[in-house]
């Protein structure tokens, strides 16, 4: 419905999902969250998906937690914020990270505390060149969340993490790709071009083999390299015997292209 917090669109194998309070700057609520994951799931579910495109309608792509969500709003004090994360955020966060396709963030605009960090949970993050990322989180007395205290150092290093983290200014797109925050940013009008062309191009991929990529990278930094070397052995025994692996070798040897169906 044009009016729910959540828009869903597919096109042809990429799935298109649109967080649909503009006026608020697409910040999330109680009633958003309860249909974004719903939405991630079915997208997971549903086998003729292979490319996941997150965007927020208007001129922002999401500016965090909305405080004046009643739903959201303490009745106690001193509030229980962390009961908020462990209810929707640690869900939203994990979801994204296990999806078996790759998962795009465009971002169109603000992309401020939750939702800044919620972006950089996608696999790709492209965004418009006047969008700006914002850990908005110690203006309020907080840390960073969904999934931020994790990601922003691994993204950026520990000096710029906390930089990030503790002035909470604003990080212009152009910046964050500097600092290797995000993939890359593009002139406004040619955004949705760029991140359709992306998701159809990754859609005609392995969708297997690119989710197993995303799982061994984010394990082997918890790594030693011994280890990690034996988790890609791992990884590549059980890709070896998949149906992509002989196609895509199929279609080298043919000089065609390939069709993979794995996921």
């Amino acid at each position: 419905m044009p009016d729910s917090p959540v828009l869903v669109a597919t096109q042809g194998a990429v799935r298109t999902i649109t967080l649909n309070r503009p006026a608020a700057l697409n910040s999330f609520t109680a009633a958003m969250h309860a249909e974004l994951l719903p939405a991630l799931d079915a997208a997971a579910k549903d086998e003729a998906v292979r490319a996941i495109v997150i965007t927020g309608a208007g001129r922002g792509f999401c500016a965090g937690q909305d405080l004046n969500d009643p739903a959201m709003v303490a009745t106690t004090e001193p509030a229980d914020v962390g009961a908020v994360i462990e209810r929707y955020y640690r869900p939203l966060a994990t979801r994204v990270r296990s999806m078996p396709v790759p998962v795009i963030a465009a971002v169109n605009g603000v992309a401020a505390g939750a939702g800044a960090n919620f972006a950089l949970c996608c696999d790709f993050v492209l965004a418009a060149r006047s969008a700006c990322f914002i850990q908005a989180f110690s203006k309020i007395g907080l840390v960073p969340d969904c999934g931020g205290t994790w990601l922003l150092p691994r993204l950026v290093g520990r000096a710029r993490a906390l930089g990030l983290a503790m002035t909470g200014d604003k990080l212009p797109a152009d910046e964050a790709v500097r600092i290797g925050l995000i993939w890359d940013a593009v002139e406004d009008a040619a955004l949705m071009d760029g991140v359709m062309e992306l998701a159809n191009r990754l859609a005609a991929m392995p969708s297997r083999a690119l989710a197993e990529t995303r799982r061994v990278i984010d394990a082997a930094m918890l790594l030693d390299f011994d280890t990690a070397i034996t988790l890609e052995a791992d990884a590549q025994r059980e890709r070896g015997h998949s149906a992509d692996f002989s196609e895509g070798v199929a279609a080298f040897r043919a000089k065609r292209p390939a069709l993979f169906k794995d996921r």
